[in-house]
């Protein structure tokens, strides 16, 4: 299945895209999300492993399920004051 994700901050100048489409299998995980994007979008590797998954407005574990419906978005981990 063809997941369409929302990129933010470094993710988003990385992939120099807002958004990427990713080939995962029916019945995927966050988890195999993560490795998709590590084979597919190699650009994104300094982020990947620390990289906050969301399904429509939840942050999801790795174990989440994911379907093509869903909207799903991706974060690096935000630092500041």
């Amino acid at each position: 299945m063809l997941l369409n994700i929302r990129l933010f901050a470094r993710a988003k100048d990385l992939a120099d895209a807002e958004t990427i489409s990713v080939d995962v299998p029916e019945g995927a995980t966050v988890g195999d999300l993560r490795k998709a994007i590590r084979k597919q979008y190699p650009a994104l590797e300094p982020v990947i492993a620390n990289l906050h998954v969301a399904i429509g407005t939840d942050y999801a574990s790795d174990s989440a399920s994911l379907a093509e419906s869903h909207s799903i978005s991706c974060f690096p981990p935000v630092s500041g004051g």
